[in-house]
């Protein structure tokens, strides 16, 4: 069965790079799914989880803060603003984060959404385990 080659980077650093049975991202339209033999496709992306389902059957969940990716020829690049795998977010950071952003009360809502995003993200990959 042909699998994808994901290449998920962030402003910052290349965070994962492999194999893939599918990829799940989330656009301003919706979520769309990502499997092998999929039409080239250029999209934005909104705070989310994104979820990869690995060769091996593994699955991973990024936090990822805005950007974009892009499908073609089974290859899919994740270039997010910001990015950062499950296992790396400190869940009792975020919370703080968390009740910080909803304290600020700030019309400006990105850090309330990344806290929300990196608590989402957290939580379902500490279930999965």
């Amino acid at each position: 069965m042909a699998e994808l080659t994901v290449n998920v980077v962030s402003a910052e650093r290349a965070l994962w790079s492999g194999s893939a049975k599918s990829v799940v991202a989330k656009t301003p339209e919706g979520e769309i799914g990502i499997m092998p033999g999929h039409e080239p496709v250029l999209a934005l992306l909104v705070e989310s989880p994104l979820r990869v389902e690995q060769a091996d059957g593994t699955k991973m969940l990024v936090a990822v803060h805005g950007g974009f990716f892009s499908v073609d020829s089974n290859i899919v690049n994740v270039i997010a603003e910001i990015a950062e795998l499950a296992e790396d977010i400190d869940l009792d950071r975020a919370k703080v984060a968390l009740a910080a952003a909803q304290a600020a009360n700030d019309e400006d809502t990105s850090a309330l959404r990344r806290a929300e995003t990196r608590i989402t993200v957290a939580g379902t990959a500490s279930a999965l385990r």
